[in-house]
């Protein structure tokens, strides 16, 4: 049993990026009102150091300064110091994050912010070498001691700054954009892509779902062929590069370069369920086997190295292992040659291994520039062999990659991550028909439900050890709210639908405020530093109003509810400018115009035949509407004096009103059909 010199409060908690800070010398407090109410009565300031498992360069300012002895002598003598998991609590995140913004310096994570007892932020920073830190700590407290008037004026000066930047915009008369004024807006936007690799120019990249959703939305909706072809291109760029791990399936965060070749290693739940649901909805439109690829490789992954007993969704892998960055990942030449053997020349050849792809200390990392028909075409070899000897090298690959110790995996699971994932398989599903990527959605959901869900009212964030911690914010219920449609329009069983309704009401009793339309992140119930706020901007992951936006809109063409489609608008309403102004960062939103200023249908289908039907129509692409079926009469509006004994109908609708219903689904879709 492993003996520690040291611990601290951090031994009491379920996350796993805590616990690795609870053997520290840093006197360590969970945020609470233990750490508050000390930092009150001993007037000291606080350090709240801000990070997650999976993060470099946190794990490097721990091993640096956190287990340093005179580094905790300092934070200990004269702060109360206090460590977040910004993935259990990104409300604080966004809090310090804007603080440190606010203050001119460039964000990430770590993030280091110093505050006053109340907690109130004063400074900040990112990661720091152990001397700048200990000299910033010790003039921060001096200035403190002996400023006091100005440094109380300083912090509330930056409170003003951020609440200004937290204020809710008051709700305007919705006013639908043009379809021309979105052609402008995404022409705009359209000027700073990559012509040659996709996303946007230079380097890092960073795949980001939310935009290209949208984009192929649009794409389709508008026949743009140009915007099509920079998703397609962006997408293949993407599965070839060293960003993707090619022997095991699943992307990496981001890329350091422009081509997509050299990944920062850690491995994000959000990230990858968001590209499998995105990577199925362009198999829909492009009809590409190596996105088909994709989805097998990182579905596989995830059952074998993100899920738990259990059926719930880990939340990441880290970057390191045995001490480096990237050492699991990666290969040398003579390892390759070894377990390829005879067919080594080929396999070189396609995973570009050669002096000149080395990545560091001689090692490489494994990407290609062409699909496998085009390779197999090119060395005159059968495609369907190939792809034979393809699958035969990723195994071995991979039960050689088993013999090392892999990097941690943070095993918490987040509701709203979970639920992304459950969304991502669901898309997975329909693109392929595999049931079993149906029966892991359902599990996952099913498991949050039974795991985080309270009294079918309060939904936890986090997951761990049997416990589940946290009261869930907007981004959770909204996302399981997506989760639950989107499971009712694959299984047909209404008690997703009405789970959905359910939390649904919840949500508007927990989050809305009136005034602007928009939903808080935190619940009028729980207290936070400084002010609440409404997520409306769209970043890796899309923002919890813009899903919101997106569920009312679903479930008021599932209902025939107005209030939810009205409030769909209006929450529309109050950020369509800032979606002109910043296409790229309110990507959702501009998702949810496209179902406002173009046509959008529901297509209900009754009858014995209805999950054969449904199938059949959830294999193309059709973003501009929602599908309801059912095999049996329902009370569903969409259902209601629909059904008929004797055979399976097509009912195409717009706005609840129908035409006569379909027998053959190619006559339904020459009503509906896109693209």
């Amino acid at each position: 049993m492993e003996i520690h010199p040291h611990s601290n409060a951090l031994i009491h908690e379920s996350s796993p990026y805590l616990i690795q800070h609870a053997h520290n010398p840093v006197q360590w407090f969970p945020w609470g009102e233990e750490a508050l109410n000390k930092a009150r009565s001993e007037d000291k300031l606080i350090i709240v150091s801000i990070g997650y498992s999976s993060c470099h360069w946190c794990h490097v300012m721990e091993r640096e300064s956190f287990e340093d002895e005179e580094v905790a002598r300092v934070m200990n003598n004269h702060f109360v110091s206090i460590k977040v998991d910004r993935e259990e609590r990104p409300d604080l995140d966004r809090l310090y994050m804007t603080a440190v913004q606010m203050l001119n310096v460039q964000g990430g994570w770590p993030l280091n912010c110093i505050a006053l007892p109340d907690g109130r932020p004063i400074w900040g920073g990112t990661y720091f070498p152990r001397v700048k830190w200990i000299e910033a700590l010790t003039e921060v407290e001096r200035y403190y001691r002996t400023h006091r008037a100005e440094t109380l004026a300083y912090a509330a000066d930056l409170e003003q700054g951020i609440r200004r930047h937290s204020l809710l915009p008051e709700r305007p008369e919705p006013t639908l954009m043009t379809d021309d004024k979105l052609a402008q807006v995404v022409d705009s936007w359209a000027a700073h892509f990559d012509p040659h690799h996709g996303s946007h120019r230079g380097a890092p990249k960073f795949p980001m779902p939310v935009n290209l959703e949208f984009l192929l939305h649009y794409g389709v909706q508008c026949k743009n062929s140009h915007i099509l072809e920079h998703v397609e291109l962006t997408l293949t760029s993407m599965a070839r590069g060293g960003i993707y791990d090619q022997a095991g399936g699943g992307f990496a965060r981001y890329a350091v370069d422009a081509e997509w070749r050299v990944p920062h290693f850690e491995k994000m739940l959000y990230d990858n369920a968001q590209l499998i649901g995105l990577y199925s909805s362009a198999f829909k439109v492009f009809r590409k086997e190596h996105f088909r690829d994709v989805i097998r490789q990182s579905v596989e992954w995830v059952k074998r190295e993100m899920t738990s007993a259990d059926g719930l969704f880990y939340s990441s892998l880290d970057a390191d292992s045995e001490g480096k960055e990237g050492f699991y990942y990666v290969w040398r030449e003579e390892e390759l040659k070894d377990i390829i053997r005879k067919e080594y020349g080929l396999f070189a050849e396609y995973y570009q291994i050669g002096k000149e792809r080395q990545w560091e200390n001689g090692t490489y990392i494994l990407h290609r520039s062409m699909e496998p028909e085009e390779f197999a075409e090119l060395q005159g070899i059968d495609a369907g062999s190939f792809r034979q000897m393809l699958d035969r090298w990723n195994r071995a690959l991979l039960e050689a990659r088993s013999t090392r110790i892999p990097p941690a995996t943070d095993d918490k699971s987040l509701t709203s991550w979970g639920s992304m994932m459950v969304s991502g398989l669901i898309k997975a599903y329909h693109a392929f028909g595999e049931r079993g990527y149906l029966e892991l959605a359902v599990e996952g959901a099913t498991q949050i439900r039974n795991r985080c869900l309270s009294g079918e009212r309060n939904l936890f964030r986090s997951y761990r050890s049997g416990i589940p911690s946290i009261p869930g914010f907007h981004i959770d219920y909204s996302l399981y709210i997506e989760a639950c449609i989107d499971l009712y329009t694959a299984t047909m069983d209404s008690d997703w639908l009405d789970l959905a309704l359910n939390l649904t009401s919840v949500t508007f009793d927990m989050f809305f405020d009136e005034k602007s339309g928009l939903f808080n992140f935190n619940s009028d119930r729980v207290d936070v530093p400084v002010t609440n706020h409404a997520e409306v901007e769209d970043n890796v992951i899309p923002s919890s109003n813009s899903v919101m936006g997106h569920n009312l809109q679903r479930l008021g063409h599932l209902t025939g509810n107005s209030r939810f489609l009205e409030g769909a608008l209006n929450m529309l309403g109050a950020v369509q400018d800032r979606f002109e102004q910043h296409p790229s960062s309110h990507s959702n939103w501009g998702r949810l115009i496209l179902t406002q200023i173009f046509p959008y249908y529901e297509v209900a289908i009754t009858g014995a035949d209805a999950p054969d039907l449904l199938q059949q129509v959830m294999k193309d692409y059709q973003p501009n509407m929602v599908v309801a079926a059912t095999p049996l009469p329902s009370d569903l509006p969409l259902f209601r004096n629909r059904h008929d004994n004797h055979k399976s109908l097509i009912f195409v609708c717009r706005d609840q009103v129908c035409r006569t219903p379909f027998i053959h689904l190619k006559d339904a879709k020459k009503v509906y059909h896109i693209g």
